[in-house]
């Protein structure tokens, strides 16, 4: 029988508490949160060959206030749907860089940001992280298309509604290559 020395004990302790804290701590989930937002990168355009139509406009979803919308309303419109959670880091990583990105291109640009929660959370998050996010909850099956099983699912649809860009994962959305990506796809001049 091997035994451990009172050093060898005492060695491994701050390991121990380490590990404690970053993965059973609220310290662990804004841990998770940092390096999620430090090691993004702005997401990539899908390839030509890889875009396909969007056809389930008719997507009913419920409004944080309860009101129901359609997601038909934002045909012919660039559209950014993204699915989020409050429990999930990356998500919470992104949601300063969309924060951003909707000041800028919020008039302009359709954002749908669809909560995997319980609306109690999302308001919390909402009342805490003062949000002016547009967020919705599921109110019928997610469209096939954009539908994942991991969070953070973003996706974009141009004009002519087609799928142009599909990221699961964390990403940095108030990049420049974003930016522009969202100019093209609304025809401003650079």
């Amino acid at each position: 029988m091997i035994r451990a020395t009172k050093r060898q004990l005492l060695s491994n302790l701050p390991w121990v508490v380490f590990f404690g804290l970053f993965f059973f701590t609220p310290i662990g989930f804004h841990a998770k949160v940092f390096f999620a937002r430090i090691f993004s990168s702005s997401a990539a355009p899908l390839e030509a060959t890889e875009q396909r139509t969007f056809s389930d406009y008719s997507w009913r979803l419920t409004a944080i206030d309860g009101e129901q919308v359609d997601l038909v309303d934002a045909k012919d419109k660039v559209v950014l749907i993204n699915f989020w959670a409050t429990w999930c880091p990356p998500c919470m990583a992104e949601m300063p860089g969309f924060e951003k990105l909707y000041e800028d291109y919020g008039e302009r640009v359709t954002f749908v940001f669809v909560a995997q929660d319980t609306r109690e959370r999302v308001k919390k998050y909402m009342e805490t992280s003062a949000t002016r996010l547009p967020i919705f909850f599921a109110a019928e099956d997610v469209p096939g298309m954009i539908y994942s099983k991991s969070i953070p699912a973003t996706y974009i649809i141009d004009k002519s509604g087609t799928l142009v860009l599909s990221k699961i994962g964390v990403a940095d959305w108030n990049s420049e290559k974003t930016r522009v990506f969202l100019d093209q796809l609304l025809g401003d001049s650079l």
